[in-house]
C-alpha cells in the first residue's frame, strides 16, 4: 500500500472524540482498535523499508569504508516523511477502512482448559 498517497496528517492532529467512539460505542474499544492498526501499519512499513535498503546491502568485514549511496538515502528520507502508523491507522479508522470484530459479542464460547 502507498501510504504517501493517504490521506493522513504529517503532524498531530487534535481529534473529535465523539467522532472515534461512533463506530464501536465505546472510546477504549476504538483506541484499542486503532493501536492494532498502527502495529500492522508499522511492522508493514519497517518491512517494506528493509527489503529496499537490503537490496544496497555490502557484505564486507572492514569496518573502515563507509560507503553513502545516494539512493539509499533517497529513500530513507521517504520513510521519514511519511506520516506515523498512529496517523495512518486513524485516518483509515475514521474513513471506515478497518475491519474488526469481537469475537466475545459474535456468540462463540470460549473454553476453559
Amino acid at each position: 500500500m502507498d501510504y504517501k498517497k493517504s490521506k493522513a496528517p504529517s503532524n498531530t492532529v487534535t481529534r473529535d472524540v465523539q467522532e472515534l467512539w461512533k463506530s464501536t460505542g465505546n472510546i477504549y474499544e476504538s483506541v484499542a482498535i486503532v493501536a492494532k492498526r498502527a502495529n500492522q501499519i508499522s511492522v508493514e512499513i519497517k518491512q517494506d523499508l528493509s527489503k529496499k535498503l537490503a537490496e544496497f546491502a555490502s557484505y564486507n568485514d572492514s569496518l573502515d569504508e563507509v560507503f553513502e549511496n545516494r539512493e539509499q538515502i533517497e529513500i530513507s528520507r521517504y520513510y521519514e516523511k511519511l506520516p506515523k502508523p498512529t496517523l495512518l491507522a486513524t485516518q483509515e479508522f475514521l474513513d471506515g477502512n478497518v475491519y474488526w470484530r469481537d469475537p466475545s459479542k459474535d456468540g462463540v464460547e470460549e473454553e476453559e482448559f
